[in-house]
């Protein structure tokens, strides 16, 4: 018997299914990425930070804001880490 395969509806088509009181749970998988609200900022940088960030994003075939956000990324995670927790309370 030849395998078949089986339509993914559109969203608009499993929309109409909710609506007709259809059960659609199976077509969400619960997975998502939270996407939070961006802040534009403008910042200034001297010409040879421009070279640089320019030529780590021509090495990395990424963009300049791509690398921007990865070091500054990278920059305040290992403050994170670095930075000793509170101190607790002796009882």
């Amino acid at each position: 018997m030849p395998r078949t395969s089986r339509k993914i509806p559109t969203a608009d088509e499993i929309a109409e299914m909710a609506s007709r009181g259809e059960d659609v749970s199976a077509y969400f998988t619960n997975k998502f990425t939270v996407v939070r609200p961006v802040r534009r900022v403008n910042v200034d940088l001297t010409q040879g930070m421009l070279r640089e960030l320019d030529e780590r994003a021509a090495r990395l075939n990424i963009s300049r804001q791509a690398v921007i956000k990865t070091l500054l990324g990278r920059a305040l995670h290992e403050e994170r880490v670095s930075r000793p927790g509170p101190k607790k309370k002796a009882s």
